[in-house]
């Protein structure tokens, strides 16, 4: 269960990253399965199937933050014997993955207060939360118009609007990363999700940045959706990037040039109106 998750971080199998990190702990609960002569042994495979966890996507926020806390949880436990350690492991996983699906609930909830009946918005990538937020809007009786970019080169934008598609009251489109500038002027709003905002950038799927530069141009509002657990305002957790496969983006062979294929990009938060978290509101 470990390294299939691990293989299915990898390959962005999961595009929401809280769903990524729900995962992701409850993985971990393989090693129940598990024998171990000693606490020590235990406790050394549950740091080292955590990293690796963590590993598989050192760009989410949330997948570092919890499984961290999962494994200091347990560790500070000083439990006496491997049942002991084991029992720890499962109530930390219990109290991060409750925790996890609670701040996303709050988060959609107070997004879905944003939305006005008749709103046109525009979303880039796969938010869950945003979707909940957008689904309970929709059951309130409000009426949306989303654009959704189709996010290459993986187009995961793709399985946003076909989920949009089956939601009363939501009349999706599908439109080209590069149409996105055509049609923000007849937009009252552009609804992102995150990946996790550290150091006053928001960091998203790749794609985000021109559409929050020109959405700021052309004076179309930007919110930002997503749990408070994904916002790192002091130390422990650095962003990294990620190069992802050529093949991504072309087939063929690339003799003399270079395929330039990064995960996400960096949005400074000036560009960004307003962040929406299970917490509240709050103007960057």
């Amino acid at each position: 269960m470990i390294d299939e998750t691990v293989a299915e971080i990898e390959a962005m199998q999961t595009h929401s990253s809280s769903v990524v990190a729900v995962k992701a702990a409850n993985a971990l609960r393989e090693l129940a399965d598990r024998e171990y002569p000693t606490v020590s042994e235990y406790l050394r495979d549950l740091e080292r199937n955590s990293n690796a966890l963590r590993r598989a996507n050192p760009s989410h926020a949330s997948l570092h933050t919890t499984q961290r806390d999962i494994v200091t949880t347990v560790d500070e436990s000083t439990p006496d014997t491997v049942a002991d350690a084991v029992a720890a492991t499962e109530d930390a996983i219990d109290r991060v993955v409750d925790e996890v699906m609670t701040a996303k609930e709050a988060a959609a909830e107070a997004a879905a207060e944003r939305f006005e009946d008749g709103d046109t918005i525009l979303t880039h990538d796969y938010s869950s939360t945003l979707l909940e937020a957008i689904e309970l809007a929709a059951r309130d009786g409000v009426h949306l118009d989303v654009y959704v970019t189709e996010a290459r080169p993986r187009y995961i934008g793709r399985k946003t609007v076909r989920t949009l598609a089956g939601i009363d009251r939501v009349t999706p489109h599908l439109l080209t990363d590069a149409a996105a500038g055509h049609i923000l002027d007849s937009c009252d709003r552009v609804v992102v999700g995150m990946t996790c905002i550290v150091d006053e950038q928001l960091y998203n799927r790749v794609g985000t940045l021109p559409i929050a530069a020109t959405a700021a141009e052309l004076e179309v509002p930007i919110t930002v959706v997503g749990s408070s657990t994904k916002i790192i305002d002091k130390g422990g957790f650095a962003f990294q990037n990620e190069d992802r496969s050529a093949t991504e983006v072309i087939r063929e062979p690339t003799e003399g040039f270079e395929v330039v294929n990064p995960a996400y990009d960096a949005t400074p938060l000036h560009l960004i109106d307003t962040v929406v978290t299970d917490e509240g509101v709050e103007q960057p």
